[in-house]
């Protein structure tokens, strides 16, 4: 298995495609938002002269009302890995998702299945208290981790406390963070580029994004702005413009630098591992 990672915007999907034709086989994301259907330009989902090219698996295939994890990715990811490598003798993972790639490699720890009800519940507290008291819930539940998590990944933060409330135990003691044998080769590999040159090709894709209907596509899910699939760099701009809160070129500049953040957020996590 060959998995090739790196920052966004850093060339993976076009190395992907060209490693998989040359080995005769298919690719799998492991991207944590180009799973999600209605919203292909914003999360850079495969064309469709890629897709034709070498067939692509998790792409698209969920929709926004959908519930999605690290530990179902998992269980997907490697049933279809080992499917493609019996018929092909290789396959191709390509993403920048951290823990997705992480629990493809190594697996994850084994959690808790959530009730729809709590689910639904916590959902609609969220709704009606907010981002801050999702956070002060988890402060209080388990602090350990709340030292840990990144505050303003709210679909992290909602994840840990539904898991909380599940389990009935504190989100820090269920991981263990032991590596699962996976039975199969792993080769990896990870683009570096300049910062520059990165934050540049960012800038850019950001610009073609724009140009290909970002506003259009933004527009079309905004009735549907509260859903965690949709808290994403890139709509979360445009919703501010739709609300007044920004204008045009501030939303497209701030999706720039936001993504330029997450850029280097991925760069630290690979050079930890």
């Amino acid at each position: 298995m060959h998995v090739i990672t790196g920052p966004t915007a850093s060339g993976k999907s076009a190395l992907a495609i060209e490693m998989a034709l040359r080995l005769g086989t298919e690719i799998i994301s492991a991207d944590s938002r180009q799973i999600y259907r209605e919203i292909p330009i914003v999360t850079a989902q495969p064309t469709a002269e890629e897709l034709a090219a070498v067939p692509h698996h998790l792409v698209g295939f969920m929709p926004l009302e959908g519930y999605y994890s690290a530990a179902l990715f998992e269980e997907d990811a490697l049933r279809i890995a080992r499917d493609v490598m019996e018929r092909t003798g290789a396959v191709v993972v390509c993403g920048g998702s951290m823990m997705y790639v992480d629990a493809l490699c190594h697996g994850i720890d084994a959690l808790p299945t959530v009730p729809a009800d709590i689910r639904e519940g916590l959902k609609t507290e969220h709704e009606e208290k907010g981002p801050a008291w999702l956070l002060e819930e988890l402060r209080r539940l388990d602090p350990e981790y709340y030292e840990k998590v990144d505050r303003r990944n709210t679909k992290r933060v909602f994840h840990a406390v539904e898991i909380i409330r599940t389990a009935g135990v504190s989100y820090t003691s269920l991981r263990t963070g032991r590596r699962k044998e996976r039975g199969f080769p792993i080769e990896r590999h990870h683009i570096h580029l300049d910062r520059a040159e990165l934050f540049d090709r960012i800038n850019r894709r950001v610009d073609r994004m724009v140009a290909a209907g970002l506003e259009e596509e933004a527009r079309a899910v905004y009735p549907r702005r509260h859903l965690n699939s949709l808290n994403t760099v890139g709509l979360k701009e445009m919703f501010a413009w739709f609300d007044g809160t920004m204008d045009r070129h501030t939303a497209i500049e701030r999706i720039k630098k936001n993504t330029r953040v997450y850029a280097k957020k991925q760069m630290t996590w690979w050079n930890k591992r």
